[in-house]
């Protein structure tokens, strides 16, 4: 029997931020299917057009509420699928919450992810975002302090913020607070708050403050993921990105010549309009010269509406090949890390399932009971498995795990 409506979320923690705050404003809908898009490709489109189909092959009696940025950016295509009841844009999924959005329940996660900011001011000659979110705006540190302190009173162990341009934050706000200074203040008005982690951060907005805050910083976690997108000068231009393929490598330097264990993710687009093979190699060498070792790689696709959509196009099966190799020289670099933490210690938030959890840097972690043997990647934990198992800790809990192996891109551990 379903308990409140059933929310499908597509794309970004942002996304995930909202559609909590969605669960907590709906629960007493058990008749209710919300899906929050995303448009941030062409493939994440189709990818929302054919969960919404699954939806209503599995509940035939639901209402399907459609919204999110795809909502924004294509409204008639969902319009025009009888399968959805309604389309509701962005800036009215939350319109009906008077002040802040509700503390979510973030009954899917261990991490609580918290919206600090929202839209963006950039034109990146990619980017649709900005059409389905709208100017940059941010949230004030007072409801924002509230909002994580209930969380953490709530049992939560870890907050991510949250947005689209993160970086950007306070930019809108009397006196122009900065993403460092109100890090700080959360971490000096919630000191029960155990672990901090920052979502997307733009990397040539890292300004000094904020620099010693995650690199000098223990509760904020080791793990900085950065919108690079492309490792080639002339690309970045054409993208109007407002770094350089040496800005990337320089920060990357620099957090690591402070913070050694630092973790490094990255956006990268492969087959942007007018990239040349040489253009692409510069992308592939800078997966090793900035050690992404979390590496999101998106095969261009034109967005209506946006400059290189009216660029020069390559041919669509050299995109996907070139995003093949993208994703094989990221995973290269994550096995080199990965085998780098066997034999460590490693401090893990244990996910809600009881028997995987996340590193400080990220890092997956299979959690393996003294009895358990085998390949993690064969194993499937039921309930009666776990309590059988019988594990010493529960999703939420922070444990200190011994890093035993690792199996294609996770690691085993036992908890001391």
């Amino acid at each position: 029997m379903m308990r409140g409506p059933e929310i499908i979320t597509m794309g970004c923690r942002l996304n995930i931020a909202e559609s909590e705050a969605m669960r907590g404003l709906a629960h007493d809908r058990d008749d209710l299917v919300i899906v929050n898009s995303c448009a941030v490709t062409a493939e994440a489109v189709k990818q929302t057009r054919q969960a919404i189909r699954r939806a209503r092959r599995a509940r035939p009696d639901a209402r399907i509420v459609v919204t999110g940025c795809a909502a924004d950016t294509e409204p008639q295509t969902f319009m025009a699928m009888a399968e959805v009841d309604e389309v509701l844009p962005n800036r009215d999924k939350l319109a009906f919450v008077p002040g802040a959005a509700p503390i979510a329940a973030f009954t899917e996660h261990a991490r609580a992810f918290v919206e600090v900011q929202n839209g963006c001011d950039h034109a990146c000659t990619f980017c649709i975002i900005p059409l389905g979110r709208g100017k940059s705006r941010s949230i004030a540190a007072g409801p924002l302090i509230e909002r994580i302190a209930a969380l953490v009173d709530s049992g939560h162990r870890e907050v991510v913020l949250t947005g689209v341009d993160v970086t950007s934050y306070g930019t809108d706000l009397p006196g122009r607070p900065s993403l460092g200074q109100v890090v700080e203040r959360i971490l000096r008005h919630v000191p029960s708050l155990q672990r901090l982690r920052l979502s997307s951060l733009d990397s040539v907005e890292i300004d000094d403050r904020l620099f010693e805050i995650v690199t000098g910083e223990p509760r904020v976690m080791p793990h900085l993921h950065l919108s690079l997108q492309s490792g080639d000068d002339m690309i970045l231009k054409r993208m109007k990105r407002r770094h350089s393929r040496a800005d990337a490598i320089r920060i990357v330097e620099r957090l690591k010549a402070k913070r050694p264990d630092i973790a490094i993710g990255a956006d990268i687009i492969a087959g942007f309009p007018t990239e040349d093979e040489a253009m692409f190699a510069n992308s592939l060498r800078l997966v090793e010269e900035c050690d992404i070792v979390h590496g999101h790689v998106f095969p261009y696709s034109p967005r209506p509406g946006t400059p290189a959509a009216r660029m020069p196009q390559l041919d669509p099966a050299l995109v996907k090949d070139r995003a093949r190799r993208l994703r094989a020289a990221c995973d290269a670099q994550k096995a080199t890390w990965l085998d780098g933490l066997v034999g460590t210690t490693q401090y893990v938030l244990v996910e809600l399932s009881g028997a995987n959890g996340h590193a400080e840097n990220f890092a997956t972690i299979h959690l393996r009971h003294p009895r358990e043997s085998g390949d993690p990647a064969s194993a499937s934990f039921s309930d009666a498995q776990e309590r059988q198992l019988d594990f010493r800790f529960h999703g939420n809990d922070v444990v200190e795990v011994k890093i035993t192996a690792r199996h294609a891109h996770t690691l085993t551990g036992i908890p001391q």
